[in-house]
């Protein structure tokens, strides 16, 4: 309880102090989460029952949930052992009946006095013609119509947990709930119409409407938002804290990026203009740069990557470019080579395959600064990796890199600025939520010259014409990729694809015509299938997907996609930026086996009508949600309770400038306000957060 607020003490409680949890509930609520009154507040009702009072069964939509207000007829037992007990009732135009099984006779005759007036609700049924509510949820006197919510909450359970346990246990918790400084500014909760804190979680579990439960109502936005300011928060103190770490004035004269552009047959798109600035702009402050460099495929990632070492160069120091494999750190070079050469810079590799003298040569030049931009793999964490003077260290597809390496890679350089570069473009709510403590520099147009690639949807039928359409390709010279489908979970049924695929397309096209890889092949031998096709030994690629990062081969111009509806859009988004990076015009063709289904036909035709990637990534965001996208194991994105990524995007930008400019104004959170933003904090468990100010 170190530090926490007093005023949230009885919130942190255990959940057993309330109405109803016994030790067995506990469990099974702890199974979801659920430890203290605050969880069971923040676990809100994800619909309602209706049961506003009517005044008759007749002429609804059965079955269905009906609350009505009924004189007592006769009650008729049942006739045989196990049989229903059954009572006749009439409101105010039919008579319909009230329908018990193992009803105790005696327990009922109390419950529903013949002649009284009840009200009753539950489900209603038509049987044999004549409506039945069978086992009411609700047996009221008519005195006490108001005691029924006219909507009542519905909970996610856990199991053996009832609705009734979890209505019980929060109206308790409801009670515990202390009033709190606001911490969100006036000028916006007033724009929004929020309620305060103490109120917002109160009449969130009272819904008056079935509009009540939508994002969107002023309850939950308030809630949503409270959630979301507080993540980001955190990752505004954490982006401080970093920041106070000292880096390295790094402030080159433009000579050699002169050079560099000088020799371009184009001139840099506005967007890697403004990247160059922006990344320049933080290599010259004495902070240390965390910034993420976010660019669909063909954005140009390259040139504005390789302008940000030759600062590092100009400024008498050295940068590293890091890539998660062998192929694309060889790529990197290939595609730097000839900048480099119009710069004049010692550009270098280093990968797991150096070894003796040529490794030793190379980290000797390494540390006496004879080597001005190295490009390697993982290779670069070893501890015999020195640097003369490491200014910049740029980490290629961010998910493949931890923190953890982020951390080994500022030993190496313990002032060294990092850039983050991603060719998977994220929708904006999911890239605050998962970089929000760094900043972002995104690429969102093409440089010229880039032509649109041409994306056609095929039925499977129609294979064989994809396959003579291919011989006719291969015949001229051209290169395709054939990607297989995934298949099941299994890696080896996908392999069992790719394989037969391979050898039908080898008896179709020739031996020598067709390579293959797959994600269980040895790397040597991937290397060496990549190689050959990189080299145009061989025409057509048969892979998994494990080519869907990077690869970079301008000559390939058509890109296959088998059973393309069981891909993720993304994914299919990367696959297809694999063709159209030469000066022939490409296609793409999505083979898909019919029927489709609604989801897999809205996701195909949204591929063949854009080749925006941030367009894409929306799409796909609002059709799969947050954790499906980004693969739930290494999403990296914070838990919400309350918050939804895919429906509340807007919500998180505004909570990512409120808690910047809060932390620019009180970076100590010692203002009332700052204060009350403490508070929030602990609430929200950012325990991480609150010891980056230095409190409790």
């Amino acid at each position: 309880m170190s530090g926490r607020p007093e005023s949230l003490w009885p919130l942190f409680a255990d959940v057993k102090v309330l109405d109803g949890i016994g030790p067995k509930t506990a469990r099974s609520l702890s199974h979801a989460g659920i430890e203290s009154p605050r969880d069971l507040l923040y676990t809100l009702p994800y619909s309602v029952t209706d049961r506003r009072l009517r005044d008759t069964v007749a002429g609804a939509d059965f079955p269905t949930i009906l609350t009505v207000s009924v004189e007592i007829g006769r009650h008729m037992p049942p006739r045989s052992r196990g049989g229903a007990y059954r009572i006749e009732v009439d409101d105010s135009a039919i008579r319909f009946q009230l329908v018990f099984f193992r009803g105790n006779a005696e327990y009922l005759k109390r419950l529903l006095p013949v002649g009284e007036q009840r009200i009753v609700s539950g489900r209603v049924e038509l049987f044999d013609g004549m409506p039945q509510m069978v086992h009411p949820d609700h047996v009221i006197d008519s005195g006490a119509a108001n005691s029924l919510p006219r909507f009542e909450p519905i909970y996610p359970l856990t199991g053996g947990v009832t609705q009734k346990v979890m209505t019980k246990a929060i109206a308790d918790a409801q009670s515990r709930v202390p009033e709190l400084p606001e911490w969100i500014d006036r000028g916006q909760k007033e724009a929004e119409n929020w309620p305060n804190w103490h109120d917002a979680l109160v009449s969130v579990h009272s819904p008056d409407s079935f509009d009540a439960i939508s994002p969107v109502a002023p309850d939950r936005a308030r809630l949503a938002y409270d959630e979301l300011m507080a993540h980001q928060l955190t990752l505004g103190l954490a982006r401080a804290a970093r920041r106070k770490r000292a880096g390295i004035v790094t402030q080159g004269d433009g000579r050699l990026r002169n050079r560099v552009l000088a020799s371009l047959p184009y001139r840099p798109t506005n967007a890697q203009t403004r990247a160059i600035e922006e990344i320049s702009g933080d290599l010259a402050l004495p902070e240390k740069m965390n910034r993420l460099l976010q660019g669909d495929v063909g954005a140009g990632k390259t040139l504005v990557a390789f302008m940000a070492l030759l600062t590092a160069v100009e400024a008498g120091g050295q940068g590293v470019m890091m890539a998660p494999t062998e192929i694309l750190a060889r790529q990197h070079l290939e595609g730097l080579q000839s900048l480099a050469a119009s710069a004049g810079v010692v550009l270098e590799l280093l990968t797991g395959r150096d070894k003796g003298a040529e490794r030793r040569a190379k980290l000797e030049a390494l540390a006496r600064g004879d080597i001005h931009i190295l490009v390697g793999t993982h290779a670069v964490f070893q501890a015999d990796v020195v640097f003369d003077d490491l200014r910049l260290a740029i980490v290629d597809e961010q998910h493949r890199f931890g923190v953890r390496q982020r951390l080994e890679l500022g030993k190496k350089g313990a002032g060294a600025d990092v850039l983050v570069m991603t060719a998977t473009p994220i929708p904006r709510s999911l890239a605050l939520a998962q970089y929000g403590d760094m900043d972002v520099s995104v690429l969102d147009e093409k440089p010229p010259g880039r032509k649109p690639i041409k994306t056609a949807l095929l039925s499977t039928e129609k294979t064989q014409d994809v396959v003579d359409h291919l011989k006719k390709a291969v015949a001229e010279g051209r290169q395709a990729y054939w990607v297989c489908p995934l298949v099941e979970e299994s890696e080896t049924s996908d392999l069992i694809a790719a394989e037969a695929r391979f050898e039908k397309l080898r008896a179709a096209l020739g031996d020598q015509v067709v390579g293959l890889v797959h994600g269980q092949m040895p790397p040597s031998e991937k290397d060496a299938a990549m190689a050959d096709f990189v080299a145009g030994k061989t025409s057509v690629l048969v892979a998994t997907t494990v080519i869907e990062v990077g690869v970079n081969v301008p000559n390939a111009t058509i890109m296959v996609i088998e059973r393309a509806e069981t891909f993720g859009l993304a994914q299919l988004h990367q696959l297809r930026g694999r063709v159209g990076r030469g000066d022939a015009a490409s296609t793409c063709l999505l083979m898909y086996q019919p029927p489709l289904s609604e989801n897999g036909l809205k996701r195909l035709t949204t591929l063949r009508e854009t080749e925006d990637g941030f367009r894409i990534a929306e799409v796909d965001l609002e059709m799969r949600g947050a954790g499906d996208l980004i693969g739930v194991a290494q999403s990296g994105l914070p838990k919400f309770r309350v918050a939804d990524l895919e429906r509340q995007a807007g919500l998180m930008a505004i909570a990512q400038s409120d808690a910047r400019r809060l932390l620019a104004e009180d970076p100590k959170l010692e203002s009332p306000r700052g204060q009350a933003a403490r508070v929030l904090l602990w609430l929200m468990r950012q325990d991480e957060a609150i010891r980056l100010i230095g409190v409790g």
